[in-house]
């Protein structure tokens, strides 16, 4: 028996050798410089429908710990209504967010702290819209209680970037809210990678912006070739809800020259995530496999 203990915490052991390791990133928060004095406290925008317990869900997600060091403020279907030109005033509003504004330059950065509960929208999904919205600059993590899309967090932040003293374009941030949706119905109905939808919005954007297309034709070939590139197949439909997006996209006031490098920027994340998705898969085999091989190592050490 001794023998066989010896040998399961020798098997354990290897176990514990072969899992990844986790690194616990930081999520670059207000709390390691200090508060911006340029741009005030943090702000944290809770959907207005949490429960008192969920609420307190989310804080702790948010690592809200001193309600002195930030900014809380609720997002409602009301405000939906104030950014989406046909948004729903009784919609429900779950999913939250911290928004920490930066120094010009510094780019954005998003991190979903509960991708567990995040069901549609991604890191990438969320940074696409919000570049479209005219949001830069900026720290924001996302939270939710339990599963949720997380499309009300989008017009949280909304909410809370006005609160800081910017003011949005409500067409801007239209577009950003149908972006978002074509996004997750490409991933959802069209079963498309999400990382691989991301790509494809990123780089048509990417065209727009250095192409300068006059006409939604131009727009339509600038789809159509991105979609040959990265080898990707819609219906007709879900490719034409993206080439009415893309020509929304195209009619908007916006600096194209600097959106260029700032789409650039997420394009590099892109690729990178989508490579290590790739380069993890045989990995990944190879820790199912030493695990079923486990398990069989042990039913035998007791039988």
């Amino acid at each position: 028996m001794k023998k066989n203990i010896v040998r399961f915490a020798s098997i354990l052991l290897v176990a514990s050798l072969l899992m990844p390791s986790v690194a616990l990133a930081s999520t670059g928060s207000s709390s390691d410089d200090g508060i911006n004095e340029k741009f005030g406290l943090p702000i944290v925008v809770y959907g207005a429908d949490l429960t008192e317990t969920e609420k307190q869900s989310v804080k702790d997600s948010l690592d809200v710990t001193n309600e002195s060091e930030v900014e809380e403020i609720s997002v409602t279907g009301e405000d939906l209504v104030n950014y989406i030109k046909d948004g729903d005033s009784s919609a429900r509003m779950f999913s939250s967010a911290k928004i920490t504004r930066q120094d010009a330059g510094k780019g954005l950065v998003i991190d979903i702290v509960t991708e567990d509960n995040i069901t549609q929208v991604t890191a990438e999904m969320y940074e696409n819209a919000m570049l479209t919205a005219g949001i830069e600059d900026a720290i924001v993590e996302v939270a939710a209680p339990k599963k949720v899309t997380g499309h009300s967090a989008l017009v949280g932040i909304y909410k809370a970037y006005e609160v800081s003293g910017e003011t949005l374009d409500k067409e801007r941030t239209d577009v950003a809210n149908e972006e978002l949706s074509v996004a997750t119905i490409l991933a959802n109905k069209s079963g498309i990678d999400e990382a691989k939808v991301s790509e494809l919005l990123t780089e048509i954007k990417k065209d727009i912006a250095e192409l300068n297309p006059a006409t939604k034709e131009d727009v339509e070939k600038i789809v159509q070739d991105q979609l040959t590139k990265l080898q990707i197949e819609l219906s007709p439909e879900d490719r034409q809800l993206l080439i009415d997006l893309m020509d929304r996209i195209r009619k908007l006031d916006i600096d194209f020259s600097k959106w260029s490098d700032q789409l650039n920027d997420l394009s590099k994340t892109i690729e990178d995530k989508i490579g290590n998705i790739v380069d993890n898969e045989g990995f990944w085999q190879s820790v199912k496999n030493f695990f079923n091989n486990l398990i069989d190592s042990i039913r035998s050490m007791f039988n």
